[in-house]
C-alpha cells in the first residue's frame, strides 16, 4: 500500500463532486535503474524514483486527467477538486456516479522475481556488461565499438475508483541491450541485440551471453560484404520473433478502441469479417508467465486476460479499455495501459503475436522461386489509421530456386497492413516472441511481440533498382 483506503476514498468522492459519473486514482511509486559500458568503461550508472499520482474523471465521453507529487491528504485531494472543475462548460454526464465503498481486489500473481533491483550488487551487473563487451570484442578484429547497458524498473502501483475498485499491484522488468559497430575494407555497420523479461534481473545470469553477442557481431560483419538488396514487389518471407514488429505496428494499433472509437482504422466495423486467411490467427495475451508485456492488472486495475483478436482469418475482437467500452460498447479486455501516472490510461497492446501455425519452414523457402528472406527486422514508419506502413529490413538474404543465398543490406519492406494480412500463405509452426517498447498516447509501455516465420506472396521491397 502507498497511500492509505480512506484518503483515496475523501479523493475520489472530491472528484465526483461537480458531476463526473467515473473516477479513478492512479498511485505510483518506480524504482529504475540503467547502468552502462561503453569503450570497455563504465559510463553511466543513474538510478531515479517516480512518484506520483494521477486522478482521472469521466463526464460521458469527456475525460479530465490532473497528476500531482503530492501524496498527502490534503494533495490528493486538491488535485481531485482541481479535476472536477476542469471539465468543459456544458458536458454533459452520464448521471452522478454515487460512490462506492473500497473493496481490495484479490489476485494470485504468476511472476516470479529474484532481488529486488536496490538488493542486487552492482559489481554483478557490471560482470554481465564487461562479459558481453569481452565476448563481442573476441569475436573479430574487425569490431570497433561496443556499447552493453542493463535497465531495470520495479513499480508499485495502487488504483481505486467510483466503482469500489481498489488494487494493489507490484511489476518488475529488466532488459539488456548489445549494440556493436564494425569495420572492414572502409566499410561501417552496426548491430543491435536486446533480451529481456517482466522479472528481475537473474534473467542475465540463465541466459548465454556469449552466444548473444557472438550474434550480434556476426551480424554486423555479415552486413559489411553484402551487397545492396533488389527493389521490386516479390515474395517475401518474413522469420519469427521480432518479425512480428510489422503486425503489431501495422495491424495491432489499428485494433485498439484509442484509434476504433474515433472511426479512424481500417477495422472499424469488421468484427466477424474476414480481414486474413484462414491460416491466420493473432493473439494479445497479457497471461504468458513473466512475459515482457505481461500483467496481474491492467493501470485500470482491471485483471488481464489473453484476448484472441483474429481467429483463422476472421476478426473476433479489439483492445479495449475502460473510455473505450464506453465509446464503443465493448468489453474491456484488461488492455488499459500507461507509461507512468504522468499519462491517462489508454487502450494499448501486451504480448501481441501471430499464433503458430503447421507449416514447415524448409518447405516455405523452397515455394519461393525468387524473393527475400528478411530474417531481421529494424525500425520503421506507420500511419495508424490505414496501417500504411515502411519498415528497414535489418539482415535480409535473397532466396533463389528455393534456397537461401546471398546477404543483402538496404532492404525495406513497403506495405499496407490489412492488404500484407490478406496475403500470408504460409504460417510456420516455430512461434517465438521478442521485447520492445511501444509508444503511443499514454506514453511508452514495455510489450511483447512476435510470430512463427510467415510467408507473404507479393510484399513490395524498398532497395537499388
Amino acid at each position: 500500500m502507498i497511500v492509505s483506503d480512506s484518503i483515496l476514498q475523501k479523493a475520489i468522492e472530491a472528484g465526483l463532486s461537480t458531476g463526473a459519473d467515473f473516477a479513478d486514482i492512479f498511485v505510483e511509486d518506480t524504482y529504475t535503474s540503467h547502468l552502462g559500458i561503453l569503450s570497455s568503461k563504465p559510463e553511466v550508472a543513474i538510478v531515479g524514483q517516480i512518484y506520483g499520482a494521477g486522478v482521472r474523471l469521466f463526464f460521458g465521453h469527456e475525460v479530465v486527467y490532473v497528476t500531482t507529487n503530492d501524496l498527502s491528504e490534503a494533495g490528493l485531494i486538491k488535485a481531485a477538486f482541481k479535476a472536477a472543475q476542469s471539465r468543459t462548460p456544458g458536458s454533459t454526464a452520464r448521471g452522478i456516479s454515487k460512490f462506492i465503498p473500497l473493496k481490495k481486489s484479490n489476485f494470485d500473481s504468476i511472476h516470479i522475481y529474484g532481488e529486488k533491483p536496490w538488493e542486487k550488487n552492482r559489481d554483478h551487473k557490471l560482470n554481465w556488461l564487461t562479459a558481453v563487451d569481452q565476448y563481442s570484442r573476441s569475436v573479430s578484429s574487425d569490431v570497433t565499438q561496443v556499447e552493453s547497458r542493463i535497465m531495470e524498473t520495479y513499480q508499485k502501483v495502487q488504483i481505486a475508483n467510483s466503482k469500489g475498485l481498489l488494487a494493489f499491484d507490484e511489476r518488475a522488468y529488466s532488459r539488456l541491450f548489445i549494440e556493436t559497430l564494425v569495420e572492414k575494407n572502409g566499410s561501417k555497420e552496426g548491430s543491435f541485440e536486446k533480451v529481456g523479461h517482466m522479472g528481475t534481473s537473474e534473467l542475465f545470469d540463465q541466459i548465454d551471453l556469449k552466444s548473444l553477442a557472438e550474434k550480434n557481431v556476426q551480424r554486423a560483419l555479415t552486413l559489411v560484404g553484402a551487397k545492396h538488396a533488389p527493389a521490386g514487389e516479390m515474395p517475401v518471407l518474413i522469420d519469427n520473433a521480432f518479425g512480428g514488429v510489422i503486425f503489431h505496428e501495422a495491424c495491432g494499433h489499428g485494433l485498439e478502441t484509442t484509434s476504433v472509437a474515433k472511426n479512424a482504422s481500417v477495422f472499424c466495423g469488421k468484427l466477424g469479417e474476414r480481414v486474413a486467411p484462414a491460416c491466420v490467427t493473432a493473439i494479445d495475451d497479457g497471461t504468458i508467465k513473466n512475459g515482457w508485456g505481461s500483467l496481474n492488472i491492467d493501470d485500470e486495475g482491471n485483471p488481464t486476460q489473453k484476448t484472441v483478436l483474429i481467429e483463422n482469418g476472421i476478426l473476433k475482437s479489439y483492445i479495449v479499455d475502460e473510455m473505450g467500452s464506453r465509446q464503443t460498447g465493448y468489453a474491456r479486455t484488461g488492455s488499459g495501459r500507461k507509461q507512468s501516472y504522468k499519462f491517462a490510461p489508454a487502450s494499448r497492446m501486451r504480448n501481441t503475436y501471430i499464433a503458430a501455425g503447421k507449416d514447415n519452414f524448409e518447405e516455405m523457402v523452397r515455394d519461393v522461386d525468387y524473393g527475400l528472406y528478411a530474417k531481421d527486422m529494424g525500425g520503421g514508419s506507420v500511419n495508424p489509421s490505414t496501417g500504411d506502413f515502411n519498415f528497414q529490413v535489418s539482415e535480409a538474404y535473397i532466396i533463389r530456386n528455393g534456397r537461401i543465398e546471398e546477404a543483402v543490406k538496404g532492404a525495406c519492406l513497403i506495405g499496407r497492413g490489412i492488404d500484407t494480412l490478406s496475403k500470408i500463405t504460409k504460417v510456420s509452426s516455430d512461434l517465438a516472441l521478442s521485447i520492445g517498447m511501444c509508444g503511443s498516447v499514454s506514453g511508452s509501455i514495455p510489450a511483447a511481440l512476435g510470430q512463427p516465420q510467415i510467408l507473404v506472396s507479393s510484399l513490395m521491397v524498398g532497395g537499388r533498382a
